[in-house]
C-alpha cells in the first residue's frame, strides 16, 4: 500500500486568534486614530471578523494595551497617548506658520499653473501640437541639409570661381549700378518737378514710394 502523501497541517485556533489580534493592535498602532470594531474590521478587509475585532479590542483595552471609550453607542479605541508626544505651544505655532505658508504656495502655484494653462491655451490657438511637430521636423530636415553642405564645403568639394567668371560678374555688376545709378537721379529730378504739384503729405509718400526714394 503506498504511503500517504503528507498534507500541511491547518493553523490551530490559537494561531489564528493570536495573528488576529496581533493585526488588529498593529492596525490601531498604525493609524494612531478612533475607530470601532466595525470601522476596524471594514478597514481590514474582513480578514477580521466584526465579533472577533470587537473581542480583541476589548481583551486589549482591558490589558491596557490600547485606549478605549465611549462615543455614543458604541466604543472606539486608538493607540496609548504619551504625554512625551504631546506638542509644545511653540511647536504648535510653529506648524500653524508651516501650514500658512504652505497655503501661500498653494496659492500661487494655482495662480501660475492657471496663467500657463492660459499661455498654453493661446499657443495652441495660433499652432497646434501637430503644426509643431512638423514645423520642428521641416527645420530638422533643414538643419541636416545645411551641415552636409557646411561639411562639403570644409572638405573642398565646392566649385571653385574662375578669374574669367569673376571678371564678368563684377563687370556686369559695374554696369547695372551705373545703371541703378541713373535711374536714382532721373527720379529725384522727376520728384522735384512734381513734388509742389502734388496736394497733400500722403500722397507725396505715395509717390515717393512709387519712385523708390524712401529707401
Amino acid at each position: 500500500m503506498a504511503p500517504r502523501k503528507k498534507t500541511d497541517e491547518k493553523p490551530s485556533a490559537k494561531q489564528s486568534a493570536n495573528e488576529a489580534a496581533d493585526m488588529v493592535l498593529h492596525y490601531v498602532r498604525k493609524v494612531n486614530r478612533p475607530y470601532s470594531a466595525i470601522d476596524i474590521s471594514a478597514n481590514l478587509h474582513n480578514k477580521v471578523t466584526k465579533a472577533a475585532a470587537a473581542k480583541i479590542l476589548k481583551d486589549l483595552h482591558e490589558r491596557n494595551e490600547i485606549e478605549g471609550r465611549a462615543a455614543g453607542k458604541q466604543i472606539v479605541y486608538h493607540a496609548l497617548q504619551s504625554p512625551k508626544d504631546s506638542c509644545t505651544p511653540e511647536q504648535l505655532a510653529g506648524f500653524d506658520t508651516a501650514i500658512n505658508d504652505l497655503r501661500s504656495q498653494t496659492t500661487d502655484l494655482h495662480t501660475t499653473a492657471k496663467t500657463l494653462r492660459s499661455t498654453l491655451s493661446s499657443l495652441n490657438s495660433t499652432f497646434s501640437t501637430t503644426d509643431l511637430i512638423s514645423n520642428v521636423q521641416a527645420l530638422e530636415v533643414e538643419k541636416t541639409d545645411i551641415i552636409a553642405r557646411l561639411d562639403s564645403l570644409k572638405a573642398g568639394k565646392a566649385k571653385k570661381v574662375t578669374k574669367k567668371e569673376r571678371d564678368e560678374v563684377e563687370a556686369e555688376w559695374k554696369k547695372w549700378s551705373a545703371v541703378a545709378k541713373k535711374r536714382e537721379k532721373i527720379a529725384c529730378e522727376m520728384w522735384r518737378m512734381i513734388e509742389d504739384t502734388l496736394p497733400d503729405a500722403e500722397k507725396k509718400a505715395e509717390v515717393r514710394e512709387g519712385l523708390g526714394l524712401d529707401d
